[in-house]
Formats: C-alpha cells, sequence, structure tokens
C-alpha cells in the first residue's frame, strides 16, 4: 500500500515551517521521573503557537496551495485547536477563513479563533449537519477545505514535531525511547511516526486516548476501522473522534505500537503535574500522553519515555478542576 506521506513531504513542510513555526522543547522533571519510575521526557507542543500543534499542519497545508486557491480562502471544522491553527496560518498568509465550530466548543476556543480574525460559524452538533454546511459555504464562496487530520500536507505538518524530538532527542543521548502521542484521527500521530521511523527507528510509537473513546487502539488490534459509540462524553474533547481517518489509519499501522488509553481523571492529575512540576498548562486532551507515562509503568518498555503534551486551551474551570485533583 502506498502511504498519503514520505519523509520528503516532511520534509518540504519543515522548509516551508521554517522560521513561523516555534521549535517546541523537551522538558524534563526528576518529580515526574519519580512518580512513573523511568526518565520522562514531554514534548511541549502547548508553547506553540495558538496553544497547540495544530499551527504545524495548517500552515503546512495552506502553504502549500496555488496563489489563485490559497487567496480565494479557507474552511475548516474544528471545535478548537485546529480552528485557531488555522485561523492563524491564513492570517499569516493574507486570506480569509472560515471555521465551523459546535455551539459547546470551549469558550476560550471559539474567542480565540475570533480573535485571529477568522469568521465563526457555530451549528448545533446534535440538530445540524457539520458537512452540509461546510459544502454549501465552499461553493458559494469558492473555499478550500483543510481538514483537522485527514490530509496529505496536515500529516506533514504535524512530522515536523516528530523531526525535532529525533534531534533534540539525539542531542540529549536518547536514540531508543518510547514515544507517547495523544491521538484523536491520527494526523500528529502519522506524522510523528513517519519522521520517527526515518530519523530515529529505535524510537516505538503509541497512540494515547481517553478511556472509552479509543477508536485508534481498536482499529489497530483489529486491522481496520473501528468506531466510537459515542462522540462526546469525555473531557478530553480536543481528542475525541468518531474514527481515524482514512488516511492516517494505514500509517499508523506501519508505523505504530499498541494503543493506549487512559481515564478522565488521570488526564486531569497530569494536567495538575504539568503545571506543578514542568509549569505547562495542558488541556486535558492535550495531556494524556502525559497520563499514560506516569500512570502506566507496566506498558513501559524503554529507560526514557517522550510524552508529546498536544495543547494547553484550557477553560479557567476546568484548570481549577485540574488543580483540585488528588494527587
Amino acid at each position: 500500500m502506498t502511504l498519503a506521506i514520505s519523509i520528503d513531504t516532511i520534509h518540504a513542510a519543515d522548509a516551508r515551517l521554517r522560521g513561523h513555526k516555534r521549535v517546541t522543547p523537551l522538558l524534563s522533571s526528576p518529580f515526574l521521573d519519580d512518580i512513573a519510575g523511568q526518565r520522562i521526557l514531554v514534548k511541549a507542543e502547548c508553547l506553540q503557537h495558538t496553544g497547540s500543534f495544530k499551527f504545524r499542519g495548517a500552515f503546512s497545508a495552506i502553504s502549500a496551495l496555488d496563489g489563485p486557491e490559497r487567496a480565494r480562502g479557507i474552511l475548516a471544522f474544528s471545535s478548537g485547536n485546529h480552528a485557531q491553527g488555522v485561523a492563524l496560518a491564513a492570517r499569516l498568509h493574507g486570506v480569509p477563513a472560515v471555521i465551523i465550530m459546535p455551539q459547546d466548543a470551549p469558550a476560550i476556543k471559539i474567542n480565540n479563533t475570533r480573535a485571529l480574525g477568522a469568521e465563526v460559524i457555530l451549528y448545533d452538533r446534535d440538530r445540524e449537519d457539520r458537512d452540509a454546511l461546510g459544502d454549501d459555504l465552499a461553493a458559494k464562496r469558492g473555499l478550500t477545505l483543510v481538514r483537522p487530520f485527514d490530509d496529505p500536507q496536515v500529516i506533514a505538518g504535524q512530522g515536523t514535531a516528530g523531526l525535532e524530538i529525533a534531534q533534540q532527542a539525539a542531542d540529549m543521548g536518547v536514540t531508543s525511547a518510547q514515544v507517547l502521542v495523544c491521538c484523536g484521527g491520527g494526523g500528529l500521530t502519522s506524522g510523528i511516526a513517519t519522521a520517527l521511523a526515518h530519523h530515529a527507528p529505535d524510537m516505538r510509537v503509541h497512540t494515547v486516548e481517553p478511556a472509552g473513546f479509543d477508536d485508534v487502539a481498536r482499529s489497530l488490534a483489529a486491522g481496520e476501522h473501528r468506531t466510537n459509540a459515542r462522540t462526546s462524553g469525555s473531557i478530553c474533547d480536543a481528542i475525541v473522534t468518531p474514527t481515524p481517518g482514512k488516511l492516517t489509519l494505514p500509517i499508523m499501522a506501519q508505523y505504530c505500537q499498541a494503543g493506549l488509553s487512559v481515564t478522565d481523571e488521570q488526564a486531569l492529575r497530569a494536567v495538575k503535574l504539568a503545571y506543578q512540576r514542568l509549569k505547562i498548562v495542558l488541556e486535558p486532551g492535550g495531556a494524556v500522553a502525559l497520563a499514560a507515562a506516569l500512570f502506566y509503568p507496566q506498558h513501559v518498555t524503554h529507560d526514557t519515555v517522550i510524552a508529546v503534551a498536544s495543547g494547553g486551551n484550557i477553560d479557567d474551570d476546568m484548570f481549577l478542576r485540574a488543580m483540585n485533583t488528588a494527587d
């Protein structure tokens, strides 16, 4: 099977992103190492522009469009992080962006998307058809859809985080590790796994999802797409998707190990520990990889675990809930 992207696609995206993306750090804390019983390194994508890795893929996809197509404007569907990434990337390219967001998306994500200059259209996910709304807008305005994960150039942009992990880990003397990635549709995981397969082949990538929404883990185990019974019900809203992408699942099947899952309570504990010990702010969906590293040592087979902290756009109430979580 021919996969959607190659390492050359990621290198090309990295060249376009140079000077625009942040090279986010690999952080560590001896306190977290003690909890987990092994060395933990955290790739802090919560420090990326717009507070998540999504900027990488959005900028990659928009920069890859030809001039006239890009100038007509960009369309995206998102509950928040992809919305903000697309909004900023479109603004940097000087083109309009229309983002269709659910009414129940976190307020901070809706407000930030508007503040970045995008036109936000809210919809009721229980009563309205998001795809139909998007098709109508795209036809009327000539907009180009940038998908949140099932797009080769988006996957390639996310893969630039994998290039950084490989180089940063090597600079620290780490060439063998387990890499845990917060996973929704699989764009970030697919990109990172592809990059590491070529630049750090002794690293093993695992998806991490919320318990009860582990469609990727079940799909990898079954060798075909599996779907979640529910589309909502976890505080890890940023990574709740019905099923893996058509493009991403074959990539993950090629390069990833078995998937893991954590509870909402464990994700909240990871949010608290990340703030206390690393001085970074994570949202629950962006903390599940760290939660797996901290609370499931039985799944760890390497001396070093690299957890990707994928996003930090959290409402005040949820952050306070995390801070009040028992140690």
